[in-house]
């Protein structure tokens, strides 16, 4: 069998793996991008579509301002628009109690330039009235906002390719080791690959590709579910979030509202399907939180199958037993946001061995006896 040689190859094709190819071409290397089944389908193409900072943990911001910096320049990086809108983020609080964390939050951020702007029950009414008078207030980050999955992880991909990488879909990767010089990987079809470096974006999978190395890590998978109504008129102009969670909710262009906060019911590993219980749950919150569209006819339930840490931080950064190996995994249902920044790093690492984003909350070995996080 013929063998395929590259300098990097990227196991994943989702926003992350797919970005970092774009990097990483647009320096000249030669890019080989391998995806399971096709690129930018799994968790980067099913999610809600959130670009959000607000509600992020103070070690993600740095991630998360230079990826909203990239959002910013979506269309010269990938060709389109992405459907994407600085709309801003609504984050709701019920009661007190949700009242003083958010509060504690907008402090704890107050110098990552989030421009947070505090809204009482009255404020919050007199801007947003289609929503629920039962809020007692609310947290608004005016730049977040929202974008289509489903077109910006394939046009990224695309991208890529314009720069150079070469896709390979319908291709898993069954082996990988390294021989002190290359690795030598192995897909399903008894296909042979070499590389210098190897880049593990694989998502929910991921942590497959990292036992390979030796390198097994705590990973679960969470099965979001979301939902999105007929078009109605517009209603919506602000992506909504709860404190807590439960509930949140955007409007597209179209006049559609796609809606989430619940999980989704798994049958075997890899694979989801809505649940009665929680779609029942989801339209009761969300008729809640939006009265006035109580009535509204519900066109689709989905759900998508995504790797989640402990601490809800991803495993970002080099391997610790493995020179020349890279991860970008485990970012728990929040990655879609920051996945262009996050390609943007591992580039940078395998080009120049260095990143001006700090990662080392991302370690992959910080759950290890070593590191005390046991």
């Amino acid at each position: 069998m013929q063998t395929v040689n590259t300098d990097v190859l990227i196991i994943g094709a989702g926003i992350i793996g797919a970005s970092t190819a774009y990097f990483l071409s647009k320096q000249g290397l030669q890019v080989l991008l391998c995806d399971a089944g096709q690129s930018g389908t799994k968790a980067s193409g099913v999610n809600f579509g959130g670009v959000r900072r607000q509600g992020r943990p103070l070690s993600q911001m740095p991630l998360a301002a230079r990826s909203h910096q990239l959002w910013g320049q979506l269309s010269e990086l990938i060709g389109i628009d992405g459907e994407y809108i600085r709309c801003g983020h609504l984050k709701i609080a019920f009661n007190g109690q949700d009242m003083e964390r958010l509060q504690e939050y907008n402090r704890s951020v107050a110098s990552c330039g989030l421009d947070l702007q505090w809204l009482d029950a009255g404020q919050v009414y007199s801007r947003y009235p289609w929503l629920s008078t039962d809020i007692a207030g609310a947290s608004l980050c005016p730049a977040d906002g929202h974008a289509n999955p489903r077109v910006v992880s394939p046009a990224l991909s695309w991208a890529a390719q314009q720069a150079g990488t070469r896709l390979m879909e319908h291709c898993r990767i069954t082996g990988s080791r390294y021989d002190g010089r290359y690795f030598r990987s192995e897909t399903a079809d008894h296909q042979h690959i070499q590389s210098r470096f190897v880049v593990n974006t694989a998502g929910a999978w991921a942590g497959e590709i990292a036992a390979m190395f030796g390198e097994s890590v705590p990973l679960t998978e969470i099965y979001p579910q979301m939902g999105v109504t007929e078009p109605l008129p517009p209603i919506m102009n602000v992506v909504l979030g709860v404190q807590g969670g439960g509930i949140y909710a955007r409007q597209v262009a179209r006049g559609n509202i796609v809606f989430g906060g619940s999980r989704a019911l798994s049958l075997a590993t890899g694979y989801a399907r809505p649940s009665h219980q929680s779609v029942s749950m989801l339209l009761t919150r969300l008729a809640g939180l939006i009265p006035g569209i109580a009535h509204a006819n519900v066109i689709r339930f989905w759900s998508g199958v995504e790797g989640a840490t402990p601490d809800l931080n991803p495993y970002l950064g080099p391997s610790r037993k493995t020179p020349g190996l890279f991860h970008g995994f485990g970012y728990s249902g929040a990655g879609f946001q920051v996945g262009l920044a996050s390609g943007e790093v591992l580039a940078q690492l395998i080009a120049t061995g260095n990143s001006h984003i700090p990662i080392e909350d991302f370690r992959i070995d910080r759950f290890t006896a070593d590191s005390g996080k046991l």
